[in-house]
Parts: structure tokens; C-alpha cells; sequence
């Protein structure tokens, strides 16, 4: 498990080294909703921060930047999974981006409904404390659902179709909690530099400095798509390992549909 902690960090150190350009797309998307951010006075302070929180531009941008931190889980993936190979991870290989395409569009869909749909419980009659608990046993639910659909997330931007939900629920069966040490390590250290970037932008920093602890922030967010993708697909790999069954297709050469240069990264 340590190899795979630290794996985490030094595959996305790596991956940012290799395609830059990649790496940036999440970052810049980012910074653009800090701009609005800055823009609708959020980080004057806690009542500009309450005031700006559902400023309609703002869950725009926020809603912009979700869809790009979906984007390593094709291009990150095909980087680890093919050792560390910048030209595997810019490729756009057939049945593979298909595959992951369709993934995509269901978190895309799931993504919106929370941050735009009504309550579920509260639309099927449930109010107050009620709602509260439904809630949160929903999204708890859809959470550990996600740990077992692992192998099917990494699987398919790979171009292996012979991995879907059931499968993939059969080979994380008893890797689930290494999965969640995973998810915690790839997840937390990042994320609390992330809210705290922007706790002391808010309460703490002079307007001038901002403008860096927002640049900063956008780099930090950049890492944790990958981190946060990192532990998907570590922990895929161990499940598999012990299963014995493999991630990647059948096929040894992908169809290729688009070959950037090296130079695109």
C-alpha cells in the first residue's frame, strides 16, 4: 500500500512533466472561475463569500470546471496504465474513447442534478431532519457504489469493454477498504490545501495576494484531478492483481484515430 501512496503523487508529478498542455486544462478552468470569483467579490470577506457562493456565473464556471476534472480519467489513465507514456495518454484510441466518452456523459449528467436538480427525497414528499437523513444515505450509497464501479472507470478508457459494472463489482469485492485508504490519501492532503487557499483568501490575505493564492489554488486543483483519478486507478490495479484479471483489452495496438505530436503535450 505505501508504493501505491506515494505512486499517487509521483505519477502526477510525472504526468504534469510529460503533457503539460494536458495538465493545464483543469487548471485554467479553474483560474477562470476564480476570475469570476474575484469579479463578483467573493474574497472581500465572509459576507462578499456568502453573497457570491450561488452567484449564477460562479455555479457556471463551477459546473465548467467539474466536466474538466472528468478529463484525466481518460488521459491519466492511459498514462499510468501504459507506463508512464505521454503518446499513450494523448492518444485518441478506439474503442477507448468511446468507452470513456460514455462514462463521461453519466458523471456529466449526475454532476449537473447536484448541483442544479431539485432534492430527491424532498421530491418524493420527505422534508426537514427526514430529507436531511435521506439524503445523506444517498449520497453515501452512490459513494460506496462508486468504490466497487472502479475497475469499470479505469477499464474503459483503456478500451477494454469486457469490464463493466458487474464485473467490476466482482473483482474490488475485498479490496474495497484499500480502496478507501486510497481514496483518503489521494484526496484529503490536496483538498485541504484547496479549502484552506481559500479560507485565508477570504478572511486573512490583502486583495493584492489573492490574486497569487488563486493562482496557486488552480495548480493545487490541477494536481487533485489526478490524484483523485490516481486513486481509481491504483486501486483498480490491486483489485485486478489479486484477482488476477487485467484492466487492459485484449488487443496489443489500439486503432488510433488521432496521433498528436509529441510536442501537443
Amino acid at each position: 500500500m505505501k508504493s501505491d501512496f506515494k505512486a499517487l503523487y509521483t505519477s502526477a508529478w510525472a504526468f504534469m512533466l510529460a503533457c503539460p498542455l494536458l495538465f493545464l486544462i483543469p487548471v485554467l478552468v479553474e483560474f477562470a472561475q476564480h476570475v469570476v470569483e474575484m469579479q463578483t467579490g467573493m474574497y472581500t470577506g465572509e459576507e462578499g463569500a456568502a453573497a457570491a457562493a450561488d452567484h449564477p456565473l460562479r455555479m457556471q464556471f463551477g459546473f465548467a470546471k467539474t466536466l474538466a476534472l472528468l478529463l484525466p480519467g481518460y488521459w491519466f489513465v492511459r498514462f499510468v496504465m501504459f507506463g508512464n507514456d505521454a503518446v499513450e495518454a494523448r492518444r485518441l484510441a478506439w474503442p477507448a474513447i468511446g468507452l470513456w466518452l460514455v462514462l463521461a456523459a453519466i458523471s456529466a449528467a449526475q454532476l449537473y442534478w447536484q448541483m442544479f436538480g431539485g432534492s430527491l427525497p424532498q421530491m418524493v414528499g420527505l422534508d426537514g431532519n427526514a430529507a436531511g437523513l435521506a439524503s445523506g444515505g444517498l449520497s453515501l450509497f452512490a459513494t460506496i457504489l462508486g468504490i466497487y464501479f472502479t475497475c469499470w472507470m479505469i477499464a474503459w478508457p483503456l478500451g477494454n469493454a469486457r469490464i463493466g459494472p458487474i464485473r467490476s463489482f466482482r473483482i474490488m469485492t475485498g479490496s474495497f477498504w484499500y480502496a478507501v485508504a486510497l481514496l483518503l490519501a489521494g484526496v484529503l492532503p490536496l483538498m485541504a490545501l484547496h479549502y484552506g487557499l481559500g479560507y485565508a483568501a477570504i478572511l486573512w490575505t490583502p486583495h493584492w495576494l489573492d490574486w497569487i493564492i488563486m493562482a496557486f489554488d488552480s495548480v493545487v486543483t490541477g494536481f487533485l484531478a489526478l490524484t483523485m483519478t490516481g486513486s481509481m486507478i491504483f486501486a483498480a490495479r490491486h483489485a485486478a492483481d489479486r484477482k488476477g484479471a487485467s484492466l487492459l483489452p485484449d488487443e496489443s495496438e489500439p486503432v488510433i484515430i488521432s496521433t498528436p505530436s509529441e510536442e501537443a503535450g
